[in-house]
């Protein structure tokens, strides 16, 4: 049956009670835009639309939020669903209360490829509004609550299975992170509910029974109180059932079935001060024996979100083992309503470095994530670091001044030294452990002191990776690396540049000059066209071609001039060519099927109109000329052509077969440069899950240089084989 949704004037009551000068006017404001800007709209309940944002605002106000974050909630789905503008809601409600509608605003109107990403992208916004103002946060937490009370009316099943398992993954850590474990623990249920309906209600039908048996618990809570009054401890005593996702939950870590748990109710002791907390929790252990190792002290330890109590498990009154947990009212209040207690009302308080610094402590986690999370461009790796830090239980560490810190379980001391700066993190070369010196990558424990050593010297090794578990030391690991591999590709790049300017006599070019390459060769800017020379995606010929065009034309005529000298018998070529014992006057060209180099053994091939071919004397196309042996000349490199110093260069073909992993193709590039040699085309001929086929051209001197290049290609990890193609 459908609820009843809550009118304007109980909503305005229920935030008179706890806020006795809160601005009425404003809400009532609120309250008739909304009205009128949602209009006819309906819920997939059948309700009017303005039930949900009446019905949110409620669940602020429940939360005993100030007048703007109620308005908000009024207003919350405007800017999306309606025509209202960001500029309309400034000018009538304020800068405040606008930018907090924005901030909860969905980012449903961005594209994107899939709804993972998209679902990524819009977490991480949603973090970053949070991490201005925790408002943004409640604000969310009031909304997606109301939608998952009303997601049975949602009629495709797998819609609100998806929609649960969301909130599953992002609400509920955010829920818990900020202490609003009553709101948690709905999210939960709700969720679980959907999620799986058949688990849901069995374990309900046990609850309902077991409730039903021999009142276990209020006669533990008369024998907790006379026990108390004994004491003469002031205290009060409650009961409180675990839910039903939390049953679940126990079950599933445990191994366990519904009656074989003992512990389905937490009882609370709430006295007056801290002081009275320790006397209970001695009195807990003087009447009752304590189970070992089921005691927690949050107090003196609180967890990062403010959460305060003291935990123990005893075997009870009747011989139940039972769980107790001991707190004053102010923790009780932080317990139930975690950031939302801590809030101040800005318009009636002095704002002072106290108070401020008090406010900020709730959430600062929540900044400290963001800052973690920073540089991570990929909307997913951010969701999963995320979700990591969010669901991550902690552990409690000293720094060698007694500063107690809290990191994720299975953190270790790499991920203390990060948490400290990432400056520490990236210099750290030991650690010390309780005075022992232990390796990076072990796992802290609760209470040990870590103590750094650092070193100038020292940098991130890619290793560290491995054994990272928190966000903000995989981040500035992931960034340091990036920024030394495009350094070094910058360098490599212009390198290869200047190198190959001058052995093809080209001048060296200025950035300028080159800031009217980046375009043509679709490059973002010139570091991004350094990068691409030295990871092979760009070549200094298609940088040549277009700054030099004139100068290109005329080395092209010159050739040509070359030829028709050759041809009118003006010029012998043996010298410019290397070749010997060709006919004076013929034009000589390399063979493109053999790509021949000094060094081996060649032949020459009379060509009608062409002049003389020169192809490697093991040719397989010499076979179809096999009966033509009067166009075969014996010829031979001269001994210029195989030095060093000669200014030609030659093209040999090589095909290589790489490993398909992340950086192949740029090692690939380097090493080449490494070898003198140069890239002039590149063409993958074939691909798989895990390797690739590479065809090759490189420029070499001969062949003594060709031999070097391979060998130098072959030691590579990246590279299975590497062959010449020829013939």
């Amino acid at each position: 049956m459908l609820a009843l949704m809550i009118r304007q004037y109980e909503l305005i009551d229920k935030v008179l009670k706890y806020n006795p000068k809160a601005d009425v006017a404003l809400l009532n404001r609120a309250y008739v835009f909304s009205m009128k800007a949602h209009g006819n709209q309906k819920r997939a309940s059948g309700q009017p639309y303005l039930a949900h944002p009446l019905e949110v605002a409620a669940i602020l106000a429940d939360m005993k939020l100030d007048e703007a974050s109620i308005a908000t909630g009024l207003l919350h789905d405007t800017l999306e669903d309606t025509l209202a503008s960001y500029e309309e809601l400034e000018n009538l409600f304020g800068e405040d209360i606008a930018s907090l509608t924005e901030g909860v605003t969905k980012l449903s109107r961005i594209e994107f490829n899939d709804k993972a990403t998209a679902q990524a992208e819009n977490f991480r916004k949603l973090l970053l509004a949070m991490s201005q103002d925790i408002r943004v946060l409640l604000i969310k937490l009031a909304d997606r609550l109301h939608n998952m009370r009303t997601l049975e009316y949602v009629s495709k099943v797998e819609k609100r299975k998806r929609i649960a398992k969301e909130t599953m993954d992002i609400f509920v850590p955010l829920a818990d992170r900020i202490g609003l474990y009553g709101l948690k623990s709905e999210l939960e249920d709700l969720s679980f509910q959907s999620i799986d309906l058949l688990e849901y209600e069995k374990i309900e039908a046990r609850m309902a029974e077991w409730r039903a048996q021999d009142n276990l618990v209020n006669r533990v809570m008369d024998s907790l109180k006379e026990e108390l009054a004994k004491a003469e401890i002031e205290a009060s005593v409650t009961g409180r059932e675990k839910t039903i996702y939390s049953v679940h939950r126990k079950m599933q870590r445990k191994n366990l079935t519904f009656d074989q748990l003992t512990d389905i109710v937490a009882y609370r002791i709430i006295v007056k001060n801290k002081r009275d907390c320790y006397a209970v929790l001695g009195l807990m252990h003087d009447v009752f024996r304590a189970i070992p190792g089921r005691f927690k002290d949050y107090i003196s330890a609180p967890k990062p979100n403010g959460y305060q109590s003291l935990h123990t498990s005893v075997i009870g009154p009747f011989g139940n083992r039972m769980e107790v947990q001991i707190r004053t009212e102010e923790m009780h209040a932080i317990a139930e309503s975690g950031v939302a207690a801590h809030w101040l009302y800005k318009e009636n308080r002095v704002e002072t470095q106290e108070s401020e610094s008090h406010e900020g402590s709730q959430y600062k986690w929540l900044r400290q994530l963001m800052e973690h999370l920073q540089g991570l461009d990929d909307p997913q790796e951010f969701y999963e670091n995320a979700k990591l830090e969010l669901f991550s239980e902690n552990v409690f560490v000293f720094t060698p001044q007694g500063d107690l810190l809290a990191l994720p379980q299975g953190a270790t001391p790499l991920d203390f030294a990060y948490h400290i700066h990432s400056d520490i993190g990236n210099r750290c070369q030991a650690v010390r452990v309780n005075g022992r010196v232990l390796p990076l990558r072990s796992r802290l424990e609760n209470g040990d002191t870590i103590e750094i050593i650092t070193s100038k010297g020292q940098k991130p090794n890619p290793g560290w990776k491995e054994f990272v578990v928190t966000a903000k030391a995989k981040t500035a690991i992931n960034r340091f690396i990036r920024s030394q591999e495009r350094e070094a590709q910058l360098r490599l790049g212009r390198e290869i540049l200047e190198k190959t300017s001058r052995r093809d006599g080209y001048p060296i070019a200025t950035d300028k000059e080159l800031s009217k390459v980046v375009e043509p060769l679709k490059q973002d800017d010139i570091e991004g066209l350094f990068v691409a020379l030295a990871q092979g995606r760009a070549f200094p010929r298609q940088i040549f071609d277009i700054l030099y065009p004139e100068q290109e034309k005329t080395q092209v005529e010159q050739e040509e001039d070359k030829l028709n000298n050759l041809h009118s018998g003006t010029k012998n070529t043996d010298t410019a060519i290397g070749i010997e014992g060709v006919v004076q006057g013929m034009a000589i060209h390399m063979a493109k099927c053999c790509n021949p180099l000094p060094g081996e053994p060649i032949v020459g091939i009379i060509t009608t109109g062409k002049g003389i071919s020169i192809h490697q004397r093991d040719c397989r196309n010499l076979d179809a000329l096999s009966d033509q042996p009067d166009r075969f000349l014996s010829v031979r490199w001269n001994d210029e052509s195989q030095t060093e110093e000669g200014a030609a260069v030659y093209t040999a073909r090589l095909r290589m077969n790489l490993h398909h992993q992340p950086g192949t193709l740029s090692n690939v590039t380097t090493a080449v440069f490494n070898a003198d040699a140069n890239i002039t085309d590149l063409h993958v001929e074939n691909r798989s899950t895990d390797m690739y086929t590479l065809r090759c051209d490189v420029d070499v001197k001969n062949r003594e240089h060709l031999e070097h290049v391979i060998v130098v290609l072959q030691n590579l990890s990246v590279v299975n084989s590497v062959d010449r193609v020829s013939g």
